[in-house]
């Protein structure tokens, strides 16, 4: 397998896990007689090509480009849109997941691990208890929203070009591990609600607070989301009523497309720099925020409902921001910057 590997390249992995994904889901699909989904469904094989590879190549998940799509575009119910988000995440970013591993992309595993495990109960709980109690149009405007306020403290933290970043979080101790675990359920409950959350909720805590590199924090933050959809996906089959009919019929026609896109943005996005990748990030946020406030029929209270998000997103992620700059300071006093010196990589030239 390693030869194989090595003489295809960074290819080798990625085609190694579609061929996998590809036999099951021919038998799926023969089994099921399920062909005549892709004439019905083909529009989500068309938004999925491009919602997988951003879900590889950025902190958004494939549900950030799926769930605004089918809910503003296509006007397809929000619980309805979670539950394909979750499905196609299982495959898509688990795909993307195997080739970042197998590649040796630099990845934050503390994070992974207590993010993951707040981030499973977060996304229990919030299928079960929370996601009845939000309607569609605001379901929809909590999205959109959330990411608004995270790419305004993105872009404040990013003014200055040479910003100190690293490779991994710095002199981790417990509280740091403790602070993981309780985002990683903020995240997770999130996801409950409209697919994905977990990774984007990571991903700032990592860059916000944390300060590690955007090309650290991303493929961190892809292992995450899969590993979150992946538990809500089993949840609702294994302990729940199931996922919603529809979102089945659009994971047909999606899966044997999402397993190759994913990856292809994971490799994509691994030798850019961090600078590229939070312009990516600025640009794909700000095209839903827009396309929400156009599609959606306004009313004072949804008006009042979007700024009052909009708001609590900004004091969230300006917090750890703040948190972050603190963190920095801290490290630097009281012989702390020699200690840093020593664990310091620099990042924008991992490859």
């Amino acid at each position: 397998m390693s030869r194989i590997t090595s003489a295809s390249g960074p290819i080798g992995p990625m085609l190694q896990g579609a061929l996998v994904v590809w036999a099951a889901w021919l038998l799926l699909m023969w089994h099921g007689n399920h062909w005549h989904l892709f004439s019905e469904g083909w529009f989500m094989s068309v938004t999925m090509a491009l919602g997988s590879f951003i879900a590889g190549a950025t902190s958004e998940g494939g549900g950030a480009v799926a769930f605004p799509v089918m809910t503003l575009v296509f006007d397809i119910e929000p619980a309805t849109a979670r539950d394909f988000s979750l499905m196609i995440q299982s495959v898509g970013m688990t795909a993307a997941s195997y080739t970042i591993i197998r590649l040796g992309i630099p990845v934050e595993w503390r994070a992974v691990i207590f993010a993951a495990m707040g981030g499973a109960l977060g996304v229990i709980l919030s299928l079960e208890y929370l996601s009845p109690l939000l309607p569609p149009a605001q379901t929809k405007l909590f999205f959109v929203s959330t990411w608004v306020g995270f790419a305004a403290a993105l872009f404040w933290i990013n003014r200055i070009p040479q910003r100190e970043t690293h490779a991994r979080i710095q002199v981790p101790g417990s509280r740091d591990s403790l602070l993981l675990f309780l985002f990683g359920f903020v995240g997770g409950c999130i996801s409950g609600l409209v697919g994905s959350g977990l990774d984007i909720i990571t991903f700032s805590l990592l860059v916000l607070a944390f300060r590690v590199c955007e090309k650290v924090a991303t493929p961190t933050s892809v292992i995450l989301m899969a590993s979150n959809s992946l538990v809500a996906f089993a949840w609702k089959e294994l302990f729940g009523p199931g996922m919603a009919a529809d979102a089945w019929a659009y994971w047909y026609v999606c899966v044997p497309i999402v397993v190759i896109g994913a990856p292809l943005g994971a490799l994509f996005i691994r030798n850019k720099s961090r600078e590229f990748v939070a312009r990516f990030l600025y640009i794909s946020i700000a095209i839903q925020y827009l396309w929400a406030l156009i599609v959606i029929p306004m009313n004072p209270v949804l008006a009042a409902f979007s700024l009052s998000m909009t708001t609590l997103a900004l004091l969230f992620f300006g917090s750890m921001a703040w948190l972050g700059a603190r963190r920095l300071q801290g490290s630097m006093g009281a012989g702390g910057s020699a200690r840093l010196a020593a664990q310091r990589q620099r990042p924008d030239h991992l490859s």
